[in-house]
């Protein structure tokens, strides 16, 4: 059974995720109240199934437990909010997405650097905002299942 989100709860989520990744950008930070009104646009079209996207957190809270000053707790909130709001499946193809964009930005980033003879700072790297990742995988699932994608 297809799930596509509402308007309004598209539109609520997509923007929270917008203000998350400026703040993310801006001030490394991502507010615990906008996770928490993402969580609660998960909210409009809750199911007890949505539950388990909170469980897309998880990888991302053993990243920060293997390495602490690695992954922030925002980063850890965010997931688990837009998981709420997606659910597992969907959610998942988010997270594929967003990491995976994650990554390709740091090896076009570190290829760049090499090419130019740019050193990459340590700082930089440790400094990375995901949000901007995460928020993109976000938005590129739900036009996935806009699409049919996904079931």
């Amino acid at each position: 059974m297809r799930d596509n989100l509402p308007a309004i709860q598209m539109f609520l989520f997509v923007t929270f995720l917008i203000v998350a990744s400026v703040f993310d950008l801006n001030w490394r930070i991502i507010p615990d109240f906008l996770c928490s009104l993402i969580f609660l646009t998960g909210l409009l079209t809750f199911t007890p199934v949505k539950l388990f996207g909170i469980l897309l957190a998880l990888p991302l809270l053993a990243a920060a437990l293997i390495k602490e000053g690695g992954m922030g707790g925002g980063d850890i909130k965010l997931t688990a909010a837009g998981g709420f709001v997606l659910g597992l499946p969907i959610g998942c193809v988010e997270l594929i997405i967003g990491l995976s964009s994650v990554i390709m930005w740091y090896l076009a980033r570190k290829g760049i650097g090499k090419r130019k003879q740019i050193p990459i700072q340590a700082t930089e790297i440790q400094t990375l905002p995901l949000a901007p990742f995460l928020s993109s995988g976000f938005i590129a699932a739900i036009i996935i299942n806009i699409g049919g994608s996904l079931i």
